[in-house]
């Protein structure tokens, strides 16, 4: 998984300034990445709303379409990536292309986005381990302990080294694929009263008022491929690694979920699939499961859905201290948000500062859960529900404006022609976005089961307009109060090499400057 060496990124700021490079390397990052999508909670935990809550039989034909729209996002952004290494990711890139300002507004809704999906998490995970506990071992615990629990562990391992979380992930991450792989067998070999049907794959499927939110559940289940670019001063090969990872995490996402919820609606059959869904919820999968492959292989597979939440809450806690790390690195958060661990180089005050959120969040959510124990709607319907989708939302509005980005990156660079197949990829992929963002704030009222007017219905989505407009603000404040922070956002270590040349030279401050 790694290259068995390492090596500094050279900055002004010293070592506590950089990520330790060379660690990562195209299998470490790919298992890093697409553990994010954590396959079994979407196989078993998303794909049964998706079926029962907004009714939507179609959903493996809309895995292959957004499949498709998110490798048109990737030309662009993989290629990016070959030319901008910074931990910011998304703020980097759109940083690059549309300026500081909208670089700032990116890395407050990349924050925010990321922090929610993550923190929804923690819902789900606490709620199954508290029912795996009572049943098991008749235990009756509240589902914000083993919550609380999980947020502990995931901040230890927030202050290890990166290749050690890679191989949490990666073992976690096997053993989910196979058994999801074995249940589309199993439901092949043993389909229900339709038999092998393509029914989900007829467009006429995709019909329904809970179009837009299945779209906002679907690009959630992708979210993790485009975190690649975040390890981007981590890996061996930058400019090569993380776009190969990019495209090998969509497509390999795009197809094992297709297959997976084609599987669950040939088990179900394709006329009883939503009831039975929204008859179930997420013990959909372990009882088509059960009747195939027996209680045992279920009971495994029902332990094995709870390590992969927790998988999936462990990379979404590197990426955000990632994250929080090149704003602090580059003045958008306190300094010290951007150093690094001495002993292990990873982004430890970026990783506390997440832990810091995720218990805030769940101690929030539990004070005001006045539902007995066992009952789902605090931590299920409404802090995974709400949180994941929003944070699906605010990823949405990053990958249409970085799609943006891109276009403008390489124009302004002369390089149109040269790239020109990227940029209407990219331009095809952002305009399909910002659609998919519109169905699902139109659409929001459907995830939180109210009416169309709801205040709850677009609260919700609001709070991603919010990030939006405080990360704007913040950008234009930046650019009049200190305008040599503002000049340097998503330069990242680059602008540290041109201070020291400025400071050399007997400059007062470096000026932007962007390499081709």
């Amino acid at each position: 998984m790694t290259t068995g060496t390492t090596s500094e990124i050279s900055t002004f700021k010293g070592v506590a300034g950089r990520l330790s490079a060379g660690r990562i390397g195209v299998a470490g990052l790919l298992l890093a990445v697409v553990a994010a999508s954590a396959p079994l909670m979407v196989t078993a935990g998303v794909m049964p709303s998706i079926y029962g809550v907004m009714g939507i039989t179609g959903q493996p034909l809309l895995f292959v379409i957004l499949g498709v729209v998110l490798i048109l996002f990737s030309f662009g952004y993989a290629e990016m990536s070959r030319h901008v290494h910074n931990a910011g990711a998304f703020y980097a890139y759109i940083a690059r292309g549309l300026g500081g300002t909208a670089g700032a507004a990116a890395s407050v809704v990349a924050l925010v986005a990321y922090s929610a999906m993550q923190v929804g998490i923690y819902g789900i995970f606490g709620h199954e381990v508290s029912g795996l506990l009572r049943a098991h071992l008749g235990l009756s615990t509240a589902w914000w302990v083993p919550a609380a629990a999980a947020v502990a562990v995931v901040a230890g391992l927030g202050w290890l080294k990166v290749d050690l979380n890679v191989k949490v992930l990666g073992v976690l991450l096997l053993v989910e694929c196979l058994m999801v792989g074995a249940f589309d067998l199993a439901a092949v070999a043993d389909p229900g009263p339709d038999g092998l049907s393509l029914h989900a794959f007829d467009p006429a499927t995709l019909a329904g008022a809970g179009l837009g939110t299945a779209l906002s559940f679907t690009i959630a289940s992708f979210v993790g491929f485009e975190q690649a670019a975040v390890y981007a001063e981590e890996t061996s090969r930058p400019h090569v690694v993380v776009a190969r990872v990019t495209f090998l995490a969509v497509g390999f996402v795009a197809l094992f979920f297709a297959l997976g919820s084609w599987a669950m609606s040939v088990a179900g059959g394709p006329a009883e699939i939503t009831r039975l869904a929204g008859e179930k919820g997420p013990d959909l999968l372990f009882d088509l499961t059960r009747a195939r492959l027996g209680a045992t292989f279920t009971t495994v597979m029902h332990v094995f859905y709870v390590t992969g939440m927790f998988a999936a809450m462990l990379s979404f806690h590197n990426v955000v201290a990632r994250y929080a790390f090149a704003m602090g690195r580059e003045g958008l958060l306190p300094a010290a948000l951007g150093r690094t661990s001495a002993t292990s180089g990873a982004p430890a005050y970026g990783s506390l500062l997440q832990s810091t959120v995720s218990l805030l969040a769940v101690a929030l959510f539990a004070v005001t859960d006045d539902r007995p124990t066992g009952d789902p709607t605090a931590p299920v319907q409404r802090l995974f529900t709400w949180m994941g989708n929003v944070g699906a939302l605010g990823v949405i509005l990053l990958m249409a404006t970085a799609s943006a980005a891109v276009i403008v990156f390489f124009v302004r660079r002369g390089a149109a022609r040269a790239q020109a197949a990227r940029l209407v990829a990219a331009a095809a992929a952002g305009l399909a976005l910002l659609v998919i963002a519109g169905y699902a704030v139109k659409d929001f009222h459907v995830l939180v089961g109210t009416g169309p007017g709801s205040a709850l219905g677009w609260v919700l989505p609001g709070l991603m307009g919010a990030a939006v407009v405080l990360g704007v603000v913040y950008g234009l404040v930046l650019k009049a109060v200190r305008p040599e922070v503002h000049a340097r956002i998503g330069l990242g270590n680059e602008a540290f090499r041109l201070e020291k040349a400025a400071a050399t030279a007997g400059a007062p401050t470096a000026q932007r400057k962007v390499s081709p």
